[in-house]
């Protein structure tokens, strides 16, 4: 089986979930209604964008080739995100109860799901880019990266030990 070759689109959104498995059930809906994945990714726990995109472009090579990890594609980028071949662990990269930020992505490309989200939603075109010390903490024990190994390489490379962490998971399966 090919990679599909569509692109995807990521944004920016904000949004309260009171009830997490309805909110789960409302994207599905609105995916499937509109032929197209939905992910969402808790942008609390990413290191931005950027993280966002090598997630959802291994997902994209491991489903579709037959070699996935898990039984969605939504799963399959969450596991990518986390750098983990853990459901529970990917689970703390999507959405949850309460106030959310995150990037919400549509693979492939429909114009049409943005109409639809926006009734649980509200895109934003802040930048969060930045690590501040809080996520840093975070991000180092979401992917256990030890202060020394930050140290080493630098605290602005953080990104980079992210982005690799998620490689290793490609490579050891």
């Amino acid at each position: 089986m090919g990679i599909p070759s569509e692109g995807y689109e990521i944004r920016q959104a904000r949004l309260f979930v009171e009830n997490r498995d309805e909110f789960l059930r409302i994207i599905q809906e609105i995916a499937r209604r509109n032929s197209t994945h939905l992910v969402c990714f808790d942008a609390n726990n990413m290191t931005g964008r950027r993280h966002a995109e090598v997630a959802i472009q291994y997902a994209r090579r491991s489903f579709f080739s037959g070699k996935a990890i898990s039984n969605s594609f939504e799963m399959e980028a969450l596991l990518f995100a986390a750098g983990s071949r853990q459901c529970n662990v990917a689970a703390l990269f999507g959405i949850h109860e309460q106030e959310n930020e995150i990037f919400v992505c549509s693979y492939p490309i429909n114009e049409c799901v943005w109409e639809d989200l926006s009734k649980y939603m509200h895109f934003v075109e802040e930048t969060w880019e930045e690590i501040t010390p809080d996520k840093e903490i975070r991000i180092k024990s979401l992917f256990g990266i030890s202060q020394e190994e930050l140290e080493l390489v630098g605290t602005e490379r953080i990104k980079d030990l992210v982005r690799e962490r998620i490689a290793l998971l490609e490579v050891n399966r």
